[in-house]
Order: C-alpha cells, then structure tokens, then sequence
C-alpha cells in the first residue's frame, strides 16, 4: 500500500506556469490571448497578448499587434509592440515597427526599424500635484 508520504507528494499538483507553443508549421491567423510564456515558432498574422513572456523562435514571422510582459524577438516581426517590462531583440531577430517599453536591449547581428518609445507616463493628477508645489 501507500504510504502517507506518497500519498501527499501525488495527490498535490505542482503549481507550474502555464507553457504554449505554436510551432514551426502552424500558421494562425486571429486574435490569441495567453496566460504565462508563449514560444512561437511559426507564422502568426493579427494579434498576440500575453501577461507573461513572448518568444519568438528564429523562424517566426509575425504580422500585427504584440502586447507581452516580455519580449524575446530571434524571429522577424512587423507590427505595433508593447512590452510591460522589456524588449530584447536577439541574433538573428528582426523587429520593424513601434514599440512601447520601458526597457530595450538590441544585440548585435539583429536589427531594429520603427520609433521607441521609453517614457514614463504621467497622469494628470501627479502633473497637478508637481505643479502645486
């Protein structure tokens, strides 16, 4: 029979973030919302979103809108790209487009084509506050 051990350690999940793939031979055309890191390796044209971390393999080509927590670019992307916590662009990667972050990191060997937008925003109210001082 069972111990009580044993029992515990199978009868408990382990708390793992959630993990997609699209692969090299899919091809996606639509809107897909994710929860943790996607790695796409495929070719995806429309809309990704993700809270988690965005890969794009080295054979990726992606068309559209890109909003992440993190994105790791090896692949090719055309579109509008914001990112919560960081950009990295890596070898071989290709990003064309706006991006929105607060953190950049281009390697070299990869490029980068479009407008960068950095900065903090500052809603009204803290503008007013600074200006009543």
């Amino acid at each position: 029979m069972w111990s009580r051990k044993e029992q515990h350690e199978q009868s408990t999940e382990p708390d793992f973030e959630n993990f997609t793939l699209l692969a090299k031979d899919v091809d996606f055309k639509g809107v897909v919302n994710f929860d943790g890191t996607v790695r796409v390796d495929g070719r995806v044209e429309g809309e990704i979103h993700t809270t988690g971390t965005l890969i794009v393999g080295e054979h990726a080509i992606i068309k559209g809108i890109v909003s992440a927590g993190v994105l790791m670019n090896s692949g090719k992307i055309n579109g509008t790209i914001t990112a919560v916590e960081k950009i990295q662009i890596l070898k071989p990667g290709v990003l064309v487009g706006d991006i929105r972050t607060p953190l950049i990191a281009i390697e070299e060997g990869s490029h980068f084509h479009g407008m960068c937008d950095m900065g903090v925003r500052v809603s009204s109210e803290q503008v007013s506050v600074s200006l009543a001082s």
